[in-house]
């Protein structure tokens, strides 16, 4: 069998996921070794607070979200998708940013700024070609979406390594990262719902497009002027908050499997909640609170719970989330506790609770990989080419 017939290259989710596994325990850890002085940062040209954002976001983050798009995007337009060679072309550029990242103070700049784009500009290609190619076939229509936000990753992640524009890149990677998750979680909701304890959900359609238009101004926050943005970050809070309370929490949170997704949809508004009352300047709160209320709240509770749907339901298994990975789920939200609760309650232990937080992590992620890496290596359970 040739390497690029392998399993783990047929379909775009098997290889980001293993990566996204390594990633999500590897990257927090090395970042709570940083801040505690225990291990010392390369010499780079970016700080190491850039490094820590870059690869949560760009390195974890796009390893999670380009799996899921690598997959989602062949379903949505019914193409083959890309597979074999393509993909371990990805592979081996994420693997070069990883590297040109860690080595970046050995880099020329010119050599530096090309392999730490090459893997976004390529997916992104990629991505978009898939849906214009494909537009007729696409079975949804607000696909536009990704058309506009996916380019823009681009230039979010180039503003953040910028030291004179990190803070307005990271604001827009986040909000990019927000739209994503709210038009995945607005359908993947709905389905798992419908199915798990037949309930229908609201869906209005004049609701759903206002919060993403919300959602893609809100990706030009640290451009907008500073009277309009928080208030704009308010608004979407209060949509969101009204559309949650039709989509019959009472009953998704009494599965944690389904009930986790919820939680993330909640950090998504208390984020933006956050987001109000820092850019009104009366935030006291200690770190970047707002930052990671998302990226622990949303992506940290989120992600773990699709990862295992997608690893066991895509290889053709039932999706049931047994009592480990339901452990890997509490975990998270310990994970969460720790990193965005403790801290304001016990500020002098604030390195103790990123630790924690950390190994929270490292825990997770080396069981889903322990646990869902053999299933990305096999070929289907159920005969199914892939």
């Amino acid at each position: 069998m040739r390497f690029s017939d392998h399993p783990l290259w047929l379909v775009g989710f098997r290889p980001f996921f293993a990566l996204a596994c390594f990633a999500g325990l590897a990257f927090p850890v090395l970042w709570a070794l940083f801040y505690s002085g225990a291990l010392a940062a390369p010499a780079w040209p970016i700080s190491p607070v850039q490094w820590h954002a870059h690869e949560m976001f760009f390195g974890f983050g796009w390893a999670v979200l380009g799996g899921f798009l690598l997959t989602s995007t062949k379903n949505w337009v019914k193409v083959r998708g890309y597979h074999g060679r393509a993909l371990i072309l990805l592979v081996g550029a994420w693997l070069l940013e990883r590297a040109c990242m860690w080595f970046a103070g050995d880099l020329p700049a010119l050599v530096f700024r090309l392999s730490s784009n090459l893997f976004l500009a390529a997916i992104v290609v990629m991505l978009l070609w898939t849906l214009i190619r494909h537009r007729r076939t696409d079975s949804f229509a607000d696909n536009y979406f990704f058309l506009i936000i996916l380019p823009l990753f681009l230039v979010a992640k180039n503003l953040l390594l910028s030291a004179d524009h990190f803070q307005i890149g990271a604001s827009m990677t986040l909000a990019l990262f927000r739209v994503a998750f709210l038009v995945m979680l607005e359908r993947t909701v709905t389905q798992f719902m419908k199915n798990a304890v037949q309930a229908d959900l609201l869906r209005n359609v004049a609701l759903d497009r206002a919060i993403k238009l919300l959602a893609v101004v809100l990706v030009f926050a640290g451009l907008l002027p500073p009277a309009i943005s928080p208030w704009l970050a308010l608004l979407l809070a209060l949509l969101l908050s009204v559309r949650f309370v039709f989509w019959k929490p009472q009953l998704a949170l009494r599965r944690l499997d389904i009930g986790i997704l919820y939680l993330g949809y909640l950090a998504i508004v208390a984020q933006l909640l956050l987001q109000f009352v820092e850019q009104l300047g009366e935030a006291r709160w200690l770190g970047s609170l707002s930052t990671h209320v998302f990226t622990f709240g949303a992506m940290g509770l989120i992600i773990p719970a699709m990862l295992i749907r997608i690893a066991n339901g895509h290889t053709g298994r039932k999706v049931v989330f047994d009592r480990l990975d339901k452990s890997v789920l509490w975990i998270m939200i310990a994970g969460f506790v720790i990193r965005i609760v403790l801290p304001q309650i016990d500020p002098a232990g604030y390195l103790r609770w990123i630790s924690l937080a950390a190994a929270c992590w490292f825990a997770c992620f080396s069981i889903l990989g322990w646990r869902y890496i053999p299933y990305l290596l096999q070929p289907r359970v159920d005969g199914k080419e892939h």
